[in-house]
């Protein structure tokens, strides 16, 4: 097959790559240019993207004797990654960052270039298993679970399944570190990146106020309708925030205080206790069946509404369109913008059931 291998400039993709290439496919290696002024995104050992990453996808491809191209695609990552996650904040919602790039930058845009190409498939260093049945494809966790990233490729369609390589899924990652090392690629040792590329500091609050503006409201308690406080803006809170709240006064039980739902448009924050916190049910919308499969009736699963942790048995099922969801036991911090990975055919099983967008919880 022609693969497109996928290189951010880490040891992951690196590995990914020259497995590609030692399984026999006609590989060609792309750094994508996710930003017009690539001072702006993350460097170091924290960085992603960045001018010093494609150096060094650079040197891996060179190493393993393939073509080498950087693709720009600085304009769509700004459009469908940076203002998806400013609008979302907005409206009171708590995006992954990282879900909407694989969705829209890596399985959408950048396989729809390297089809257009005449490629047969796209090979990154994704933590997760792919297989196929009877042509249909199966999106399972990694043998690593300390770095499975099945979550964050749930939102993927079928298609796009078809024409992917994950060459990591059965391996845990100190083996790719090792099997590097083998290879003398010099990303061996390199640290993972963290956090979002797109804010160099760290500091989502000030990016967001610097975006938006600011747009005072208050601070309630969720339980009596006290005023405690006032805000700068909704988009500096998520649901289930303890810290820097800005409450003026402590609780009477004195016990910690966290955010428990925010109204963009009167500007309420509302807090309230950690067992106020606590989900049962959730509605889901935009469903997504990776292997073409959707729910057939009440479905015993695991719930995942983080990448890493937020995990609970549940049942869910599909009424009217929707995805509703109940827990078998509360999680806390679930909010609406995240997504709702379901695992199955059971709740001991690791396949992707599917994916939905969280818009309602109770």
């Amino acid at each position: 097959m022609r693969v497109l291998a996928a290189m951010s400039g880490g040891v992951d993709s690196a590995v990914a790559a020259a497995r590609a290439v030692e399984a026999g496919h006609d590989v060609v290696g792309v750094h994508l240019a996710l930003s017009a002024k690539p001072g702006t995104l993350r460097t170091g050992a924290r960085g992603c993207c960045t001018i010093e990453d494609s150096h060094d996808a650079r040197r891996a491809a060179d190493i393993l004797g393939i073509p080498f191209y950087v693709w720009d695609f600085a304009e769509r990552f700004t459009e469908e990654v940076i203002e998806s996650f400013v609008g979302e904040y907005a409206a009171g919602r708590t995006p992954n960052p990282c879900v909407t790039c694989n969705e829209k930058i890596k399985f959408e845009a950048l396989l729809e270039k390297a089809m257009g190409l005449g490629f047969d498939a796209v090979a990154t260093g994704h933590y997760a298993r792919l297989s196929f049945v009877d042509g249909v494809p199966e999106l399972r966790r990694s043998a690593d679970p300390g770095k499975d990233q099945s979550y964050v490729l749930a939102s993927l369609t079928p298609e796009q399944l078809r024409h992917s390589l994950f060459p990591l899924g059965d391996t845990h990652k100190s083996e790719v570190r090792a099997e590097a090392e083998r290879r003398g690629l010099a990303v061996a040792n390199k640290p993972d990146s963290h956090d979002i590329c797109f804010i160099p500091d760290g500091d989502t609050k000030k990016f967001l106020e610097r975006r938006l503006g600011q747009h005072p409201g208050d601070l309630v308690d969720a339980e009596t309708g006290a005023v405690l406080g006032r805000h700068t803006g909704v988009h500096g809170f998520t649901i289930g925030q303890r810290k820097g709240l800005g409450v003026e006064q402590p609780a009477a039980d004195g016990k910690p205080r966290y955010v428990l739902s925010l109204e963009p448009v009167s500007g309420t924050v509302k807090v309230g206790s950690a067992e106020q916190l606590e989900v049962r049910e959730i509605e889901a919308d935009r469903p997504i069946w990776p292997s073409e499969r959707p729910l057939d009736g009440p479905t015993e699963c695991v719930l995942q509404v983080r990448a890493h942790g937020g995990t609970a048995d549940a049942v869910a099922e599909v009424v009217d369109g929707r995805v509703r969801i109940q827990l078998r036991e509360p999680l806390r911090g679930v909010a609406p913008g995240q997504v709702a990975v379901l695992y199955g055919p059971d709740k001991r099983g690791d396949l992707v059931l599917g994916s939905a967008k969280i818009a309602v919880t109770a």
